[in-house]
């Protein structure tokens, strides 16, 4: 157990993973602590240059005042670096512990977690808060390796299904209320398409649920010979050239076909929706992929502890993103 006057790279080794929020404040109990725990996460025992990616145990180590504090200079590019340079952390005000708790808290949260309410758990302004959570978002993202078997086609029995994200007629002022708000022809949500397949969630935010658009995702994500378990929607007659296909008819009240449903990703898409309506309140068609990306994430990883999660996040925070980035607005 790390000792909070004394925190050594031995010590902060020992414990490689936390069996519980309040284990990881006692043994990570300052910034030096969580910065040395973040190094054995990212290298191992040996430094990597982001500059040059040299991996080298002797690289120089920068003393200030005579006291190591994680800076080091490459041996081959002379370079500067910490072990924060190129992470989600790099040049940010906010200490690295505040960051490891946000990071904590996030990830193990099953329907995630507000700005608002961060910003009261660190101390720290909403705006700040909600950065935070874009950029641990951003190391979510599917594109950024989440884990190999996520990059593999998925195969063997695999749910397609949609869903639509927005607004409620009944929540609306009548002013602002639309024809068809329910059902696939609503033109005031914004559709989400997903697959699943073995505990296994992929979603991807499409610009409408017809044949063009979802059967090439099909057939980019789904290995040809797989059970593809659909409802009667139009759009995926024509599948059966490539795949299995297994129809379950939803509008004659059948949930369940020989043994083939799609009520796995149906729970998904509750999960997701009352995380989006429950905590975030609304969400923006430029954002809605992160959000998809994170509950799916999580999804993905529910059945890791806590602290193995924590540390699977850890690994993959070299995705960076700025304040601009997020604010910027889509043409």
């Amino acid at each position: 157990m790390l000792n909070p006057k004394s925190t050594t790279s031995k010590e902060t080794k020992k414990q490689t993973t936390f069996t519980s929020f309040s284990q990881m404040l006692e043994l990570l109990p300052n910034n030096e602590a969580c910065r040395e725990f973040l190094e054995y996460v990212l290298w191992d025992g040996k430094p990597v240059c982001p500059h040059c990616g040299s991996e080298n145990e002797d690289h120089y180590k920068l003393n200030i005042k005579g006291v190591f504090k994680g800076g080091y200079k490459c041996k081959d590019c002379r370079e500067k670096f910490t072990v924060t340079i190129g992470t989600i952390f790099e040049s940010s005000h906010i200490p690295l512990r505040k960051w490891f708790i946000a990071l904590y808290i996030f990830s193990s949260h099953k329907k995630g977690i507000s700005s608002l309410q961060l910003s009261r758990d660190l101390g720290i302004t909403q705006k700040s808060a909600w950065f935070i959570i874009g950029r641990i978002r951003k190391a979510y993202e599917v594109d950024s390796e989440l884990s190999e078997e996520l990059e593999q086609k998925l195969c063997g029995v695999v749910e397609c299904d949609e869903t639509f994200i927005g607004g409620k007629n009944k929540n609306r002022h009548k002013n602002k209320r639309v024809k068809n708000a329910q059902g696939r022809s609503v033109k005031d949500k914004t559709p989400v398409f997903g697959l699943l397949s073995d505990g296994k969630v992929k979603t991807k935010v499409v610009a409408n649920t017809q044949a063009e658009t979802l059967k090439p995702i099909i057939k980019d994500m789904v290995e040809k010979g797989s059970i593809v378990v659909t409802d009667e929607w139009a759009a995926y007659n024509g599948l059966e050239k490539d795949y299995d296909r297994k129809v379950v008819k939803h509008d004659d009240n059948e949930y369940v076909r020989d043994g083939f449903h799609t009520n796995t990703i149906e729970g998904f898409w509750s999960l997701l929706k009352r995380g989006i309506f429950g905590i975030y309140h609304s969400v923006s068609k430029k954002h809605l992929s992160k959000y998809c990306d994170e509950f799916a994430f999580r999804y993905n990883t529910r059945k890791l502890t806590d602290g193995d999660r924590f540390n699977l996040t850890l690994s993959k925070v070299h995705k960076r993103t700025t304040y601009n980035d997020l604010i910027k607005k889509v043409n």
